[in-house]
């Protein structure tokens, strides 16, 4: 289900081009239990932030949202100053799902996964241009599987899916990039290799949000971090907010981290 246009008035609440991404006040309600109630976010271009809670803390519902798949009950939502809903058929939103959200056992190459990415680009009949293909061999080589685009998507390593998972959002060529668990069974060459790329999108300009439990990476390559627990308990620079205090408030119990 898509959600509901944001009202007109909730919509000029959000400034044009004053954040590539712009949450204010949203509140989303599965049935009568709040999942995640007036979350306020910012994030700037050409930058990555992590984020960080416990299992049903509300990012999934947050990445939902962002993706258009659940109205809010409250609040506004704006990507370079549009509502989520424009942005959407912009195709400025690419998304990195969890791996138990894939059908793996599909029949499909790796190019054509990676090609989906370009889907929105196309004409109803979703045939490739020359410029289509050229995106989907550059985001390939990217994160190195181009020697392996013709083999089936689900022969291909836990890491090399996730990798292919996201050369399929850079073909996107995507504005806000929102990753889901993208370190959860991946090698740690995969693991360096997506954080490489991460960076290298920030570099050129896109915006990351990225939820992991994946706490020691963070303060390598995040320059934001939000921790949720249905409300935004801290949000700020890695350095002011990945603290061990306010971990403890997140988790309500040693992370393992020293800080």
């Amino acid at each position: 289900m898509h959600a509901a246009p944001l009202a007109t008035d909730a919509v000029a609440t959000l400034p044009s081009g004053a954040a590539r991404l712009l949450v204010s006040g949203l509140t989303v309600r599965y049935g009568t239990e709040p999942a995640l109630e007036a979350v306020d976010l910012r994030l700037e271009a050409g930058s990555i932030c992590a984020l960080v809670g416990l299992n049903g803390a509300g990012k999934s519902t947050l990445f939902r949202a962002l993706m258009g798949f659940l109205a809010p009950s409250a609040g506004a939502m704006g990507i370079d100053g549009l509502p989520v809903g424009q942005a959407q058929r912009r195709q400025w939103v690419a998304y990195v799902p969890q791996d138990d959200q894939v059908p793996w056992d599909f029949p499909l190459r790796v190019w054509d996964v990676v090609m989906m990415g370009r889907y929105g680009r196309m004409n109803l009949l979703r045939w490739p241009s020359a410029s289509d293909r050229q995106a989907v061999r550059e985001a390939l080589r990217r994160v190195e599987l181009a020697e392996l685009q013709e083999r089936p998507i689900g022969a291909l390593s836990g890491g090399q899916r996730k990798r292919a998972l996201l050369a399929r959002a850079i073909a996107q060529q995507g504005r806000l990039l929102l990753l889901d668990e993208p370190f959860t069974g991946v090698d740690r060459r995969s693991e360096r290799l997506i954080i490489d790329q991460l960076r290298e999108l920030r570099q050129a300009g896109a915006t990351v949000l990225i939820a992991t439990h994946d706490l020691d990476a963070i303060p390598g390559f995040c320059d934001q971090v939000v921790l949720l627990n249905r409300r935004v308990l801290a949000s700020g620079a890695t350095a002011a907010v990945f603290t061990q205090a306010n971990l403890l408030r997140t988790f309500g119990a040693p992370a393992g981290l020293e800080r």
